[in-house]
């Protein structure tokens, strides 16, 4: 179901939007390109769904600019964010935080650099690890008790592992389920060290812009944010935003290593739609962001009136300040019912959900999303709750949350170091050469020169079982482990 279309009273973006105006100006105007790409917006010419698909499509390079990056209207839109975010420096990326990430990592030290890093990180940042050969001290986060939910790194973690000297602290926040961690506190004695502090904030992109949700990275002293545009945002997909500041970071270091790791013909597409949700912030931020709230609410509320127990984490559940309330999260283990099997009953009607596993289901609400969404899904949802109630159970703290790792050999060393196959039943005890991690939210349960436990190997085949994605291993059946030969 969608929303009608905005009556179009607010101000077009494309006046404060420079690549926004760009891509636009440049489909408003007769062109005869002899340049790439090769579809040159006539591929329709060739086969209509083709297209349908690329014909909207325009570069950097030519496109959004000219082919010499005449105009600088990149380097305007990156200009405008910097100063939005309060940073020194900006980048767009089309190729999501993933990228922004490594980029970041690249720039932070030299192999064999340690760097303190939480094990709620993505994927993303243990490929760059290796790719960077910087060593990971691993930051274990705390477990709330009552939801079995992470609710950030304790500030006694860091301090755990500070006389390691690490070259900088990597966190991600907010969490996939939305807690945040103790960030002012994990700032400030990290900085006690000059030690920078890099936020991948992929799902926080609406952070910062109304006063009832949390601060963003830039505004509590961290010193670079990284955020997926095409996330909470409704920015195109694979766009993410890096900001930083000088006072710990190399920047021309960064600037080289955002180079070294992006596309040399980064789309058009993406990098206008970064520039439009900085515009759209800038302008229209508190007020949508205040619909936004109101709908989840009433949604949460409508739902919960059903139902005698507590089915949803609210911002109730956790000290002030460190839940975002946007997250719609679902405790299905409070109605004794498999969050996976909820999953499925909803796509029957064509609603998709951003990760279902046993106890939990997640839906992603954005900008984007109206009440009329919000109450189709609640009279989809509330008959199929009913259906699948029966008595509740205990949390279950999920497989990515809870393992600690136990390292056998480096990360870079595994990914390179001669490997085979061994059954499941033999695993245990043995060196991982895969990252294994149910998807989403994409947390490895074990990395490459991890030792797989008989915690780990049963954990996974369970979650397999059980319905979730499993994701990255050689094997996706897991009946076999790649593992490092002895």
């Amino acid at each position: 179901m969608n929303a009608a279309p905005h009556s179009g009273e607010h101000q077009p973006l494309r006046a404060i939007a420079p690549l926004l105006d760009a891509y636009l100006a440049y489909f408003e105007s007769k062109r005869t390109p002899f340049t790439i790409p090769g579809h040159k917006q006539r591929a329709s010419r060739l086969d209509a769904g083709l297209g349908q698909v690329v014909d909207g499509d325009t570069p950097l390079y030519g496109g959004l600019d000219e082919i010499k990056l005449t105009h600088q209207t990149l380097a305007q839109a990156e200009k405008l964010a910097a100063d939005f975010w309060g940073g020194d420096y900006a980048r767009f990326s089309t190729g999501g935080s993933t990228h922004a990430n490594q980029a970041i990592v690249l720039s932070l030290g030299k192999p064999g650099d340690k760097i303190a890093v939480t094990r709620t990180a993505h994927r993303s940042i243990l490929s760059a690890l290796v790719l960077a050969g910087l060593e990971p001290l691993w930051l274990t986060p705390e477990i709330d008790e009552a939801t079995g939910v992470p609710l950030g790194i304790p500030l006694a973690e860091l301090q755990r592992v500070i006389d390691q000297n690490p070259i900088a602290l990597l966190l991600t926040e907010p969490g996939y389920l939305g807690t945040i961690s103790d960030l002012p506190a994990l700032i400030e004695l990290a900085h006690s060290r000059e030690i920078p502090v890099v936020l991948d904030a992929a799902w926080g992109g609406h952070f910062g812009f109304h006063p009832d949700l949390p601060r963003h990275a830039m505004q509590i002293g961290a010193d670079a944010l990284i955020t997926s545009t095409h996330k909470a945002l409704p920015g195109y997909s694979a766009s993410a935003l890096l900001v930083a500041k000088g006072r710990y970071l190399n920047l021309d270091r960064l600037e080289q290593s955002f180079e070294t790791t992006h596309t040399t013909s980064p789309a058009g597409a993406p990098l206008a739609s970064i520039d439009g949700c900085r515009a759209l912030l800038q302008t229209r931020g508190v007020e949508l962001n205040s619909e936004l709230l109101r709908n989840i609410g009433n949604f949460r509320n409508r739902v919960q009136s059903h139902f005698d127990i507590p089915l949803f984490l609210t911002p109730e559940n956790f000290p002030a300040g460190r839940f975002d309330p946007t997250k719609i999260v679902l405790r299905a283990n409070q109605l004794g019912a498999s969050g996976v099997d909820i999953e499925r009953s909803l796509e029957t009607h064509r609603i998709r959900v951003e990760m279902a596993d046993r106890d939990t289901v997640v839906f992603l609400a954005t900008l984007a999303d109206s009440e009329i969404e919000f109450t189709h899904l609640a009279d989809v949802l509330i008959p199929i709750l009913q259906a699948n109630q029966s008595a509740p159970r205990e949390t279950a703290t999920a497989l990515s949350w809870s393992v600690v790792p136990q390292v056998g050999i480096s990360m870079r060393e595994a990914y390179f170091a001669d490997t085979h196959m061994v059954a499941a039943s033999a695993a245990v005890g043995k060196i991982s050469a895969d990252l294994i991690a149910p998807y989403p939210p994409g947390v490895a349960v074990v990395a490459p020169g991890e030792i797989l436990t008989e915690q780990i190997v049963t954990g996974l085949l369970a979650s397999k079982a059980a319905g979730v994605r499993i994701a990255y291993a050689t094997d996706s059946s897991l009946q076999n482990f790649r593992v490092v030969k002895d």
